[in-house]
């Protein structure tokens, strides 16, 4: 039977696994991620009468599942989907909901439950997801009849993509999938009351904000992912091009402005780049964009742009003054705030402020940046792999990245050309996401190439997910790029605890035989003079392919603020 929404003036009689399903099919959902079991095994009947509407991929695990749909949202702009089973499969969830809250990545989570006369009687895979996932999303439900699934469906995916996105997770119970009832189409939610997405922009704030703006000496811009989530790229490269403002970015508000744009100084935080670290403590004017100024880019906040007034921007009120004191707030989404603020803004350069970048850049290529992309000798470097890969992909590839040094190093060296390419766990900072993620990256941008850098440990956490890539044929390039050790931790064991590696060493797998065991082709590099036809093997070969390549065993990621230092306090070496 091929599946048809549902015409809105009929009235009929259908299940509540039907009503899940149109409701997806009305909200132009293309792909769900997920897993079936005992307690949504109703809601997969149904599913198999609509495949020609609904594309379900199986992954192997819940988590794989919620990372694959937050791949997917952040290369598409969609609201991500994912179902799973009551108990252990919607616990599996809750790392990548987390996850999602804190990237404000928009997630649609669809777990069954048992019958709602079981409840609170510890029946077989019961457990109390809505309590349990209350503080990490934006909205949950619990669905006990049938009749309410079509309204709290169209809340759900409203409330998960409108202002600033985020997670939201409906708990059926089994006897509401079962449920027959009168239904009479699908209305999508654009309303609700109480809830207000967007606040409302006041003209004052933006007065004052130009005003700073235009009598400021050395003004600098920090932007993040809310410049990507608004679609307000272009807003964000007109205002600083107007301005002749400085402007670095977060680790997720990478690819809003291209990389060899003269104003963008460089990425902030811990790993950054060392003269919008250090200049954040010299500029006389902070404007913050679409950020919240997290602890990895502020460090110590008592050393933070003390000297400064603080413009911020944001659509969440609950950032601004959270964790720096804003001089002027501008309450709104960034695509209307920003072309508002442009608008009476001078025309200006900065040259002599812009000059101090470039001098303490150079500092840094010399010291940091060229040793780590084009060694002269030694081992293989994280960087010079990510220089490789910048060659072949001339920075046209979504790069999906794991945690820890491969993704401080991958984020700080890759090219990215377009906005949405870049895939990586912010805030959580979660090791295992890569693999999945960058599953659902692929099918949120198909007609591109994704490549997933992931490290040896972070690798071994959602492995299984080969699996489906296997059975997708899933075009995924897969770099490990393998240092034997959990290498973030050791680093910091290095530096700061004397080289006591407590439980950092890694015995690994043979990774290509293993990729093998999944169909997959692959190969391993060791040597400097192997690694460039590696790369030109992997990128000519169709179909996914794993690159393992053997980096320096006790390689660092500079520059680095220590923990509980000033941003200021930046160390090249």
């Amino acid at each position: 039977m091929k599946a048809e929404l549902i015409a809105p003036e009929k009235s009929l009689q259908i299940t509540g696994s039907v009503a899940i399903l149109e409701a997806l099919i009305a909200e132009n959902v293309e792909v769900i991620f997920g897993v079936p079991g005992g307690a949504n095994i109703a809601i997969y009947d149904a599913l198999y009468d609509y495949e020609q509407k609904l594309r379900h991929i199986l992954v192997r695990h819940e988590q794989g599942g919620i990372h694959a749909a937050q791949g997917y949202a952040r290369t598409s702009g969609k609201v991500g989907v994912v179902f799973a089973t009551s108990g252990p499969g919607a616990t599996n969830l809750l790392t990548g909901v987390a996850d999602a809250m804190i990237d404000s990545t928009p997630v649609v989570c669809i777990t069954g439950q048992v019958y709602a006369h079981l409840l609170g009687s510890d029946a077989f895979q019961e457990t109390d997801i809505i309590n349990m996932s209350t503080t990490i999303t934006k909205w949950n439900y619990q669905i006990t009849d049938a009749e309410e699934i079509p309204s709290v469906l169209a809340k759900a995916f409203y409330i998960a993509r409108s202002g600033r996105p985020g997670p939201v997770l409906i708990d059926i119970t089994k006897n509401a999938q079962l449920q027959l009832f009168n239904y009479s189409g699908y209305k999508k939610c654009d309303h609700i009351r109480s809830y207000r997405p967007k606040p409302v922009v006041r003209s004052n704030y933006i007065e004052q904000a130009a005003a700073l703006i235009n009598s400021a000496k050395k003004p600098l811009v920090i932007w993040g992912q809310g410049v990507i989530l608004g679609g307000a790229e272009q807003e964000l490269k007109t205002f600083i091009e107007k301005g002749g403002i400085p402007a670095a970015w977060t680790v997720l508000g990478a690819g809003a402005v291209s990389y060899d744009h003269e104003l963008n100084v460089g990425m902030l935080g811990m790993h950054g780049n060392y003269a919008p670290n250090v200049l954040t403590n010299e500029c006389d004017l902070l404007i913050a964009i679409g950020m919240r100024f997290d602890d990895r880019v502020t460090g110590r906040l008592d050393r933070y742009a003390r000297q400064a007034q603080v413009i911020h921007l944001d659509i969440d009120p609950a950032e601004i003054d959270k964790n720096v004191k804003s001089t002027v707030p501008v309450w709104g989404d960034c695509k209307e705030t920003l072309p508002l603020l442009t608008a009476l803004i001078e025309k200006k350069e900065h040259k002599d402020w812009l000059q101090q970048f470039q001098t303490l850049y150079k500092e840094e290529l010399e010291t940091v940046i060229s040793p780590e992309l084009q060694p002269a000798s030694g081992e293989l470097t994280m960087g010079e792999v990510v220089r490789m890969l910048n060659e072949h992909t001339k920075g046209e590839a979504i790069i999906v990245t794991d945690v820890g040094q491969n993704q401080m190093t991958a984020i700080r060296y890759a090219k990215l050309n377009h906005t949405r390419s870049n895939v990586t766990s912010g805030g959580q900072g979660t090791m295992g996401f890569a693999l999945p993620a960058a599953v659902g990256a692929k099918y949120g941008a198909p007609d591109r190439i994704v490549v997933t850098i992931i490290g040896d440990g972070g690798f071994q956490m959602n492995l299984q997910e080969l699996g489906t890539i296997m059975q997708n044929h899933l075009d995924i390039k897969i770099i490990i790029l393998n240092n034997r050790f959990l290498g973030m931790v050791r680093q910091w064991q290095e530096l700061f605890s004397e080289r006591r590696y407590s439980f950092v060493d890694m015995e690994n797998p043979d990774f290509v035989a293993l990729a093998a065991a999944y169909r997959i082709a692959g190969k391993c590099v060791s040597d400097r003079a192997c690694l460039e036809a590696a790369i030109k093997e992997m990128f000519s070969h169709k179909g996914p392919y794993l690159l393992e390549v053997m980096v320096a065993k006790e390689g660092n990621v500079f520059p680095m603020v220590p923990q509980g230092c000033g941003i200021s306090d930046i160390r090249l070496k």
